[in-house]
């Protein structure tokens, strides 16, 4: 390599999530201080008459900054004061010519150069969190989001590395004065409208997009509150746009999709907003490709279902199950089930979301009428093998299909309802018996986490600790985790079928139950404990309603 090409070599600066085109996991390295005349060389282009001895003087001027590196030095307040202050020197001078000449950028091309090695000295700064206040106290925070506009790649670069979240939590304190601030300079706003500058054909502005939503995601995760306020500062429509953008696939696109689904989280405020910018639709088209093929590599499998992740977030909104009917969401989860491709076990998921509770029922209705009951009843029947091998499990299958079940038989009314009754005394009942093949799986699972918790508490109170509601409540959810929901799905379904007026399924219930040494008192008392967990707290008079038909129901069984 000759001395020009040293001069002209600039490290790939990297991003939170290593690029599809990036080598290697290792964690990016603190950059060196950027050498003026290594840019400015660059800037200029390499003069044809220079000769080798300037270059060896230029090459030597550089070992000799490599030996006094800033970063070498011990960094204490003092120094990060001092280059604070360089950096407010710097940019004021830089924004002065800009003013001055703003039709010559050869006038305030130093002035870049010279701010733009501050920038990158200042990525020494991250790694002492515990001095972030200094950034607010002497205005860096203010002065870097207005670099934005013109120097904006160093100055994304520099917010990513401090927001990186094992050094927001190396010093809280540090952290939430940082994040603050940048929350008052409308930082997601200002990224935003930079996004909307860059070019992501030029790798350097794609890392530098790369880079902003590792800056959001970072923010996101340390103060997830912070998610309705980024949405609304025009990143959800950047990211809709982003991702049903005509671009091949990249990491950033699957980078957006991550991003979407985390604002997405536990969130009403960004599934109504999402709802309103027409993001079911969004969805639902980049969703579509998946009906017929499968994700080509790991990154569009791993995009394929964030997406659906977003969408399932979505159809907790009310409002959205309506959107999503509306956009025949329906339809295409349908034919996926039917297609066989890795995108079925995530529709199953998605009509699981969209029919439960009472504001599914339309939802339930429609999923009749286009012939849904001869899809569902298949992977009822029998767990498919393919399943298995996407990663999700029988039981994670069996709960998605039976609580479709649930959801229909208490949503569907007249005709539609007729219908699915029916399903269950063709063939001599055979679903009837698969019903009950599950029930017994499950029960057998319950009881058998039961006896363990049952001398774990045993133990805890020889040992005289106490069992207190925390305890108790984690009990309860490892009785869930090992199967008690599916088992208190399928128990419904039995007593919804027991007491539909179709005598020949009451009877094949009882008949099955009774040949196992099943026993009606052990379904009730599943029964009494699953009315009691009904509900999502939100509506008290759908709960206490739902409570007693349920319990109606258990007394006719």
């Amino acid at each position: 390599m000759d001395v020009g090409e040293l001069l002209n070599y600039q490290p790939d600066r990297g991003a939170k999530r290593p690029k599809e085109e990036d080598g290697g996991d290792e964690p990016r390295a603190k950059q060196k201080t950027s050498s003026r005349e290594a840019l400015r060389y660059t800037a200029m282009g390499e003069p044809e008459d220079e000769d080798m001895e300037d270059k060896e003087k230029i090459l030597e001027k550089l070992m000799d900054q490599d030996e006094v590196d800033p970063e070498g030095e011990l960094v204490d307040e003092a120094m990060v004061k001092k280059m604070i202050l360089t950096f407010e020197k710097r940019s004021y001078k830089n924004q002065e010519l800009r003013i001055k000449f703003p039709d010559n950028p050869e006038k305030f091309m130093e002035a870049e150069l010279d701010l733009n090695d501050i920038i990158q000295e200042m990525h020494v700064i991250a790694t002492i969190p515990e001095l972030y206040h200094l950034l607010v106290e002497l205005n860096a925070v203010h002065s870097l989001l207005g670099l934005l506009t013109h120097i904006a790649i160093a100055v994304v670069d520099l917010l990513q590395e401090l927001t990186d979240i094992d050094t927001l939590h190396e010093s809280e304190e540090g952290a939430e004065v940082l994040i603050d601030a940048l929350l008052e300079g409308q930082v997601v706003a200002l990224l935003v409208q930079n996004m909307e500058r860059l070019d992501e054909t030029v790798k350097e502005e794609a890392d530098g997009v790369h880079n902003t939503l590792a800056i959001v995601e970072n923010m996101a995760e340390f103060r997830p509150g912070l998610c309705t306020e980024a949405a609304q500062q025009g990143l959800m429509q950047w990211l809709l746009k982003r991702i049903k953008a005509k671009m091949p696939f990249d990491a950033n696109k699957l980078y957006c999709s991550e991003i979407l689904a985390i604002l997405l989280q536990n969130n009403d405020s960004t599934r109504e907003l999402l709802g309103e910018l027409d993001g079911i639709d969004v969805l639902l088209q980049q969703l579509s490709v998946f009906k017929r093929h499968n994700p080509s590599t790991a990154e569009e499998q791993e995009m394929m279902e964030n997406l659906f992740d977003a969408l399932c977030s979505c159809l907790m909104l009310p409002a959205n199950r309506d959107r999503f009917l509306r956009g025949e969401g329906l339809q295409l989860m349908n034919l996926m089930l039917r297609s066989k491709k890795l995108s079925r076990t995530s529709s199953l998921k998605v009509l699981d979301h969209g029919m439960i509770g009472p504001e599914g029922s339309d939802n339930c209705h429609k999923f009749v009428d286009i012939l849904g009951l001869r899809t569902i009843f298949p992977l009822f029947m029998k767990t498919p093998k393919k399943m298995r091998k996407t990663g999700i499990s029988d039981k994670e299958h069996e709960e998605h299909v039976c609580s479709i079940m649930a959801s229909m038989l208490r949503n569907l009314k007249g005709q539609q309802r007729s219908r699915l009754l029916s399903k269950f005394t063709e063939n001599d009942c055979e679903k009837v018996d698969r019903l009950m093949e599950l029930h017994f799986k499950y029960l057998e699972a319950v009881q058998l986490a039961d006896r363990r918790i049952e001398g774990e508490k045993h133990e805890m109170v020889r040992r005289g600790e106490i069992l207190d509601d925390a305890m108790e409540d984690e009990f309860y959810l490892r009785r869930l985790d090992a199967g008690l929901f599916v088992l208190q799905l399928i128990c419904y379904i039995m007593v919804e079928i027991s007491s539909a007026g179709i005598p020949q399924l009451q009877q094949r219930v009882h008949q099955i139950l009774n040949l196992r040494g099943g026993s009606v008192k052990a379904v009730r008392h599943i029964m009494r404990e699953y009315a009691e967990s009904i509900g999502d707290g939100k509506n008290e008079e759908y709960r206490q309603s739902e409570q007693k038909r349920i319990m109606e129901l258990v007394e006719n069984f």
